[in-house]
C-alpha cells in the first residue's frame, strides 16, 4: 500500500510541476499575495477572484521546486467554487497532515492533496508544500503582506 501511495505520489508531483494548472497572472483578481520560502527559493504569487466569499478563480505565478509547484497547482484547482470558511478548513487539515500533528487525520477527507502526504517525512520539504497554503490562508484573510515560511 505504502509502495503504491509512494508511485502517486510522485507521478502527480511530476505532473503538476511539469504541468501546473491555473499558471497565469489574473488581471481582474480582487485579492493577490506573494510568497517566498528562502530555505528553497521557492516564490510565487497568488491570485484569487473572490465573489462575496466565494473563490470564484485561483491562479498562480512564480517558480519553485517540484514540491512547491505541485502543491500550488492542486490547490488552485481545488478550492475553485469554495467558501472561505471552507478553504479555511481545508487549509488546516492540509497543514495537520503536512505537518504529522493529526494522526488520525483521514487522508480520503482530502482527496487529491493526500499525495502530497509523504512531505512530512521529510521535515525541510513541509514548508515547500505549505507556502501556497500560508500565501492562501493570508489571501483569505485579505492581508497584503508577503508570507514567508522563515
Amino acid at each position: 500500500m505504502f509502495d503504491e501511495l509512494r508511485d502517486l505520489y510522485q507521478e502527480v508531483i511530476f505532473d503538476h510541476n511539469r504541468n501546473p494548472r491555473n499558471f497565469r497572472v489574473m488581471a481582474d483578481a480582487n485579492r493577490q499575495v506573494e510568497g517566498f520560502n528562502p530555505l528553497c527559493g521557492d516564490r510565487l504569487t497568488l491570485y484569487l477572484k473572490m465573489d462575496g466569499d466565494v473563490i470564484k478563480d485561483a491562479s498562480f505565478q512564480g517558480s519553485g521546486c517540484a514540491i512547491s509547484t505541485a502543491s500550488v497547482s492542486l490547490m488552485t484547482e481545488i478550492v475553485k467554487g469554495m467558501t472561505e470558511q471552507q478553504a479555511e478548513a481545508l487549509f488546516k487539515k492540509f497543514h495537520e497532515m503536512t505537518t504529522g500533528k493529526d494522526e488520525n487525520l483521514q487522508l480520503e477527507a482530502l482527496g487529491k492533496l493526500a499525495v502530497l502526504a509523504g512531505v512530512r517525512e521529510y521535515p525541510a520539504r513541509v514548508k515547500c508544500a505549505t507556502l501556497a497554503w500560508h500565501t492562501l490562508d493570508a489571501a483569505l484573510k485579505n492581508q497584503h503582506t508577503p508570507v514567508s515560511t522563515e
